[in-house]
């Protein structure tokens, strides 16, 4: 019972339960919640051509539609979770939400569905200043939120992608929001380390379908891949300060009578009333800067460089101020949150046809972007998480046409820091065809 009303209420999600509910106690009712869109001209889209699916993909579509039309598919980057989701759209042939975390998501999904659909006064975006609600939406999860309450009627389906973010106290609101029946949820990587993809799991249903790459790349659909590990000597006036810095922080630590290693949300939240804490956290920042922004990578990656002239590279940074220092030294296109988008398509347009042979760039194409297929991947810094490395290997695994179906991702990690547990975490599971990740100096 809601005291402002003294009528009862319930979220969007649950009203297929209340209406079953109702139906099996024979009770009595008037529903006036659905106003789902229907399609401009009849009952079923028209459609501009046949979408043919992989094996793999049959397999999770059939497991989708088994579950009731609800539940999470885990693929992972390149291997055509968009082409699952729009054999759905037709075969539903209903109204539909798509929900996508970037803008420029938003104009690949666009291009997409008018690729399979006859008419284009069907679809609207909703996002980046457009406002059109078409029988098929699609939108960015922050407009979602902002409309959750407007639309939440309207559409019978919602597809989620990179679901992962819905887990959030923030985007859950959206799923919560919607009475829509048909639900799905695509990424690569569904897990989040705050624990809360088991939202998801309430929202959307549970993990329905379920591949890696090793399974994909025995029947060629992804690449196989070498992942090597480069130990760097850091210059030794970036390893006096680094040294310096950690032994200032963990003294820190022991005067506040805390152990290290301590986790970094918890040293955040303890920092807040504890000076000394504050001023740990600031060392240990400063220290993982200068491990990750080393100037020795910079010159093993020329060394790399030059000893792979023919290969198309992507290489990834943390740090902004790294990727334009790369950009400049070596004279590479860079993409970071600063770049335009009519520079950012010109640039992976230019990549895709070889105009380009490397990019260097930031966390900015870990996901919500098409990035055209690379032979090596070259990772110069990066977090622990292994959501952004497994993004950032999926840049690489799109099948080769040449005779050796095989990716290299190189780790340079400088040598006697705390980056080397930072990569093994990241990677933690996962193994390359070599079967073991030899550390080289």
């Amino acid at each position: 019972m809601d005291p402002r009303t003294s009528k009862y209420r319930a979220l969007g999600m649950n009203y297929q339960e209340i209406i079953k509910y109702f139906n099996n106690n024979k009770i009595n009712y008037l529903d006036y919640v659905p106003n789902y869109l229907v399609p401009l001209h009849g009952d079923k889209f028209k459609e501009k051509k046949t979408i043919n699916l992989r094996n793999y993909q049959k397999e999770a579509l059939a497991k989708w539609k088994i579950n009731n039309r609800r539940g999470c598919i885990v693929l992972p980057t390149g291997t055509g979770k968009t082409v699952i989701a729009l054999e759905a759209i037709r075969e539903t042939n209903t109204s539909t939400l798509i929900v996508v975390p970037t803008l420029n998501l938003v104009e690949q999904w666009y291009e997409e569905v008018s690729n399979i659909l006859e008419e284009p006064d069907q679809l609207g975006k909703l996002g980046g200043g457009n406002e059109k609600i078409g029988t098929i939406t699609i939108t960015t999860y922050d407009s979602a939120y902002l409309k959750s309450s407007y639309l939440g009627n309207k559409f019978e389906f919602l597809i989620f992608d990179e679901v992962h973010h819905l887990g959030s106290d923030k985007y859950s609101l959206i799923g919560e929001q919607f009475i829509s029946p048909l639900r799905m949820g695509l990424t690569a990587t569904i897990e989040r380390e705050d624990g809360k993809h088991m939202n998801i799991y309430k929202l959307v249903g549970n993990v329905i379908y379920d591949r890696d790459f090793h399974e994909l790349s025995k029947d060629n659909h992804l690449a196989k891949f070498r992942l090597r590990k480069m130990k760097i000597n850091m210059l030794p006036e970036e390893s006096h300060r680094y040294n310096k810095s950690m032994n200032e922080y963990k003294q820190l630590l022991r005067d506040s009578k805390i152990y290290y290693p301590i986790k970094l949300e918890k040293l955040i939240m303890l920092s807040g009333k504890n000076p000394n804490l504050r001023k740990a956290l600031l060392l240990r920042n400063e220290a993982l800067d200068i491990a990750l922004n080393s100037q020795a990578k910079v010159a093993e990656l020329e060394n790399i460089l030059k000893q792979n002239l023919l290969k198309k590279i992507i290489i990834f940074t943390v740090h902004t101020k790294l990727a334009y220092i790369i950009s400049d030294r070596f004279l590479i296109p860079v993409i970071t949150h600063r770049t335009k988008n009519d520079e950012r398509n010109q640039i992976l347009n230019s990549f895709k046809k070889g105009q380009y042979k490397i990019i260097v760039t930031t966390k900015v194409l870990d996901e919500g972007t098409d990035v055209p297929d690379a032979n090596m991947g070259i990772i110069l810094s990066g977090t622990g998480s292994k959501r952004e490395f497994i993004q950032r290997l999926g840049r690489i695994l799109r099948p080769k046409s040449e005779i050796e179906n095989v990716a290299d991702l190189i780790e340079i990690i400088s040598a006697d820091t705390s980056e080397i547990y930072t990569s093994t975490r990241r990677n933690k599971g996962v193994n390359s065809i070599n079967h073991k990740n030899n550390l080289q100096k």
